[in-house]
């Protein structure tokens, strides 16, 4: 139940709260963040200039994946990294250009092991690498690609991890412990996440128009620009409706912005604001380990599965390109868990 307050009520809260964000203290960026500081800006790794010719062609190769494959932007830049990485890996193996042998890429999977990178990091790596030669064969700068017959290595099944039930209660829970106008917004966030599944990216994209209380529904701008429409259930509605007449129109300072969610300087929400409003309410609600944005999304499709759902019906409320994605679901669905009176604790049916 989102906190009632009057306006005025609001506006006491929320004062002091804004009084102090004229000094606010250096926030730590996440993890999901610091994996995309370039290599060669990161500690420990070259910064010298990029060999001539390089960074031409790496924003080339980066503009054609972005119109041929429709990646989302957080993909490009791990993929951007991920060159950037490998051509600092040419340097000190004295390479000039990106002419190598085989023999070469090998040695930098296998340094990329010494680095104790994941599995999965080390895949995606080398899925750039070779794309990227791909693609420098394709516009005839390069005529052979040395990485064409390199193997990707094995990938464990990446099982998500899923909030329980009473953790997700918790964490819903933890804003009306807060008497200010963004404890608001985050009730309504944090109840429109867990109710749709939706990405963060998702959640922070929307506009105004895209909610309708009257049906009551959200429209969604997926990746690859495909667009779905979720139902809203009715315990969202009232923290919504809690924020738009009480939260928001505090918050915007400019009445005419159509985001939905706003920060305290008026605009709209990024989703490195949100990792770290929810960072701040995983420490109040006493839930241990990392907990990100997608977890929810993880929750969300696991106890869909666990109560039922077809795969297919799941992979269309997320969103997903493949129902291959949707599959790995199945290894994650939480027991149900019920009260004593038979009802499930989750807010998902």
């Amino acid at each position: 139940m989102a906190q009632t307050l009057d306006r005025a009520g609001v506006e006491e809260a929320a004062t002091p709260a804004r009084a102090a964000r004229t000094r606010e203290p250096r926030r730590t960026l996440p993890p999901e963040a610091r994996r995309l500081v370039p290599v060669d800006v990161a500690p420990g790794r070259p910064n010298g200039p990029a060999p001539a010719g390089s960074a031409p062609e790496i924003d080339l190769f980066l503009e054609d994946i972005r119109d041929s494959k429709r990646l989302s932007e957080n993909t490009l830049v791990a993929y951007g990294n991920d060159i950037r990485q490998f051509r600092a890996f040419l340097d000190r193996q004295g390479v000039e250009g990106w002419d190598t042998e085989p023999a070469t890429v090998l040695q930098f999977v296998a340094w990329l092991k010494d680095q104790a990178y994941a599995p999965a990091s080390l895949a995606r790596k080398l899925a750039a690498t070779r794309t990227f030669y791909g693609f420098l064969v394709k516009r005839g700068t390069l005529h052979t690609d040395p990485a064409a017959r390199i193997g990707t290595p094995r990938v464990a099944p990446f099982t998500p991890r899923t909030l329980t039930p009473e953790e997700i209660q918790r964490l819903l829970a933890a804003p009306t412990g807060r008497h200010t106008v963004e404890a608001l917004r985050d009730q309504a966030m944090f109840e429109l996440l867990a109710a749709t599944g939706m990405r963060v990216s998702e959640i922070v994209s929307l506009d105004v128009s895209d909610i309708d209380l009257a049906v009551p529904s959200v429209k969604c701008l997926g990746r690859g620009g495909r667009a779905r429409t979720l139902p809203l259930e009715p315990r969202v509605l009232g923290p919504l409706q809690t924020y738009l007449q009480r939260g928001r129109i505090l918050l915007a300072r400019d009445p005419a912005t159509p985001a939905l969610f706003l920060n305290h300087r008026g605009d709209r929400l990024t989703r490195q604001g949100f990792w770290l409003v929810l960072k701040g309410y995983a420490t109040d609600a006493g839930i241990d380990g990392t907990l990100t944005p997608h977890t929810l999304r993880h929750s969300f499709a696991a106890q869909m599965i666990g109560d039922g759902a077809l795969l297919r019906e799941v992979q269309q409320r997320l969103g997903h390109a493949s129902i291959s994605t949707t599959q790995m679901y199945r290894q994650a669905t939480p027991p149900p868990t019920r009260q004593g009176n038979g009802t499930h604790l989750t807010i998902v049916r």
